[in-house]
């Protein structure tokens, strides 16, 4: 380990040793990238999201209760209509004059099962092609959740669900315009789900506990659901968490990654709310101010991508929508992350990261045609995120 680095993580300890943590100090130390060593990374995401208050004292009761919280979340939302599931129709007279599969009133509980089916499936589709050229996803976790796993339990799982159900997942419609292709051309997926090794009972894949956190995301809120491209945000905060090389948090992973999705949904949510696209809050809005950042910062690279009539809906909306996750490799994705829960101005950043991203391939730009320069921007050539870091800096710096 250099000195450099040594250095870093006494820096990091320091602020972190404060009774109270100075919060503008952490900023500008995560800024530059957050060590791994010591749990470190995981720590400071907790702080930098919200998760975690910033006086040291009120971190046990706080997270105790959260995790508390979110058994009962569990409970509620997968074991209980598991067992209702299991019991519906038991008696001749639940079924004729209660509820059954083909009431139509919308209180009914089959009704509810059949909407949560549909969200489940997409779900369970996106999540089993979460990053498909690591095994991460697919091995199964240390900390299976005991709640759910339990042999005794005879309600019906997440995993259950999905193999029984006769829903197709075509009858789910909350695919958003333009998100329905959000998969980088460099990542590739395996032909069939069938491919995926099935665990034995008892044991559970990090993909499902993923697809859990996202399920009880969805149910807590109805007004947006699960919509395709969540499952790329909460990856990258599961796999840093459930890599903590400190045992005592990694084993709350699940939960602790579902309250840091919230918080991080609850900044970001309107960039996948359809009605709110054209709105000074929507995704539009935010495309069109990376434009008029290139515009200020390199008016010639702007003056060609509008004269070849590129706009930013393109490729900047899966960079934005999806805070970078499909462009890079995860380690990367990761170090992306750290600077950009790090600014301040939540997510201002992320656009000077974009107009940095232009600005680098400029010549290959300004020499390209239309199909040539597209390609470049649907699949970013530079891998080195450390070099667009530092030209992102220098854009904010410049202003």
């Amino acid at each position: 380990m250099s000195r450099l680095h040594q250095s870093r993580i006494a820096d990091f300890q320091e602020v972190l040793g404060e009774p109270t943590v100075a919060l503008a100090k952490l900023r500008e130390l995560c800024f530059s990238g957050i060590p791994f060593d010591g749990g470190l990374r995981c720590l400071c995401w907790k702080i930098l999201l919200n998760y975690l208050p910033l006086e040291k004292a009120l971190w046990s009761a706080l997270l105790k209760k959260q995790r508390d919280l979110y058994s009962q979340f569990l409970k509620e939302m997968i074991i209980q209509p598991g067992i209702a599931k299991a019991n519906l129709g038991v008696s001749r007279e639940d079924v004729t004059l209660e509820d059954h599969p083909l009431n139509p009133n919308p209180d009914s509980r089959w009704n509810t099962y059949f909407k949560d089916n549909e969200v489940l499936l997409q779900i369970d589709k996106d999540v089993r092609r979460l990053y498909p050229d690591m095994a991460f996803f697919q091995r199964p976790t240390d900390y299976p959740c005991l709640l759910i796993l339990d042999p005794q339990n005879e309600f019906e799982t997440l995993r259950r669900r999905v193999e029984q159900t006769t829903l197709k997942s075509q009858t789910v419609a909350r695919n958003r315009s333009g998100v329905t292709n959000v998969s980088s051309p460099l990542k590739t997926t395996p032909s069939s789900l069938s491919e995926y090794e099935v665990l034995p009972n008892g044991c559970e894949a990090h993909w499902e506990v993923v697809e859990r956190i996202l399920f009880i995301y969805a149910k807590l809120n109805p007004g947006i659901a699960y919509v395709q491209g969540m499952n790329e945000i909460v990856g990258p905060l599961y796999y840093t968490f459930a890599t903590d090389p400190n045992s005592e948090w990694k084993e709350h992973a699940e939960a602790d990654t579902f309250f840091c999705f919230t918080n991080l949904m609850a900044e970001i949510r309107d960039n996948f709310i359809k009605s709110l696209d054209d709105s000074q809050c929507g995704i539009t809005y935010k495309m069109e101010k990376v434009y008029s950042t290139l515009k200020e910062k390199d008016v010639e690279l702007y003056l060609k991508l509008q004269e070849q009539n590129i706009k930013p809906q393109f490729f900047a909306f899966r960079w934005l929508t999806l805070l970078l996750s499909q462009e890079f490799l995860l380690p990367d994705v990761i170090r992306i992350w750290d600077s950009l829960f790090a600014d301040d101005k939540r997510f201002d950043f992320l656009l000077l990261v974009c107009c940095a991203m232009l600005t680098l391939i400029r010549d290959q730009l300004l020499e390209g045609d239309f199909t040539l320069n597209m390609r470049l921007l649907q699949d970013y050539p530079i891998s080195d995120v450390h070099l667009i870091l530092k030209k992102a800096k220098e854009l904010q710096d410049s202003k």
